[in-house]
């Protein structure tokens, strides 16, 4: 049986309360909100706490390949990687077999601020609201959707024609 794709009625399309990517967008504005104060204090912004999580969850990564996990290319992962080397959380060095790759380890200031932000993800995930199995659930359709349009992506690209 076919997947019927989901469809707008008609004229609801232009409403930006009914985009999802909008819907989407916004709320992680909102957890970047709330991550702010809670990243400031370990001098830390939210794609750098992402590295460490990264990093924590399986040190000594290429850039390439943490820029996989991340979904983030070289000249953004690059510029963002020199910073977090010069504060002092992680150490970038050329791979002795491959110079072509550059590998990334976490210092012990950057595994300190790691484990100094487990402290409040308790209270971030308290205060989306959500019960443990919604939150659950949750992630794992966000996890299905990124999924599903990494791979439909290149598929249906459109062309916006002049009429």
């Amino acid at each position: 049986m076919a997947r019927e794709k989901p469809r707008a009625a008609a004229g609801s399309a232009a409403k930006l309360g009914e985009f999802l990517c909008f819907a989407i967008y916004s709320a992680n504005l909102a957890f970047c909100r709330a991550y702010k104060p809670l990243l400031d204090k370990l001098g830390l912004t939210y794609p750098q706490y992402l590295v460490l999580a990264a990093l924590y969850e399986q040190d000594d990564q290429t850039v390439g390949g943490l820029g996989d996990k991340l979904f983030l290319d070289s000249s953004t992962l690059t510029p963002l990687l020199k910073r977090m080397e010069s504060a002092g959380f992680l150490i970038r060095k050329r791979d002795p077999l491959d110079e072509r790759q550059v590998r990334i380890h976490l210092t012990q200031r950057g595994r300190s601020a790691r484990e100094k932000g487990f402290g409040f993800l308790d209270g971030l995930v308290e205060a989306t609201g959500l019960a443990p199995g919604a939150h659950r659930q949750l992630l794992e359709t966000m996890v299905k959707l990124r999924e599903n349009l990494s791979h439909e992506a290149p598929k249906s690209a459109v062309v916006l024609r002049d009429r």
